[in-house]
């Protein structure tokens, strides 16, 4: 992956692109819509910055954000500390 200047002035274009979406999102059909597609292109965003394939991630999260009881263990399910769960039998 690339450092410096360069990288950092592309990081912060995705930034707005990231900010100006969210906004755009909010003129769906119902307010809640927006809102909830919003919170959506976050995580994948997050995912993406954190070198996570957000396919992958959703997946995972989807099938055990149910079981999280205590803030804790949904604090664990964010991008930047998820671990993948282990598929072994």
């Amino acid at each position: 992956m690339r450092s410096g200047p360069l990288r950092d002035i592309r990081h912060g274009q995705n930034d707005l692109r990231l900010a100006l979406a969210r906004h755009n999102y909010l003129f769906f059909g119902h307010p809640r819509a927006g809102r909830n597609f919003a919170g959506l292109y976050s995580l994948v965003g997050s995912c993406i910055a954190n070198g996570i394939e957000p396919t992958e991630y959703l997946t995972d999260i989807l099938a055990r954000v149910r079981d999280a009881t205590t803030d804790e263990q949904l604090d664990a399910l964010l991008p930047d500390r998820w671990q993948p769960a282990d598929t072994t039998p």
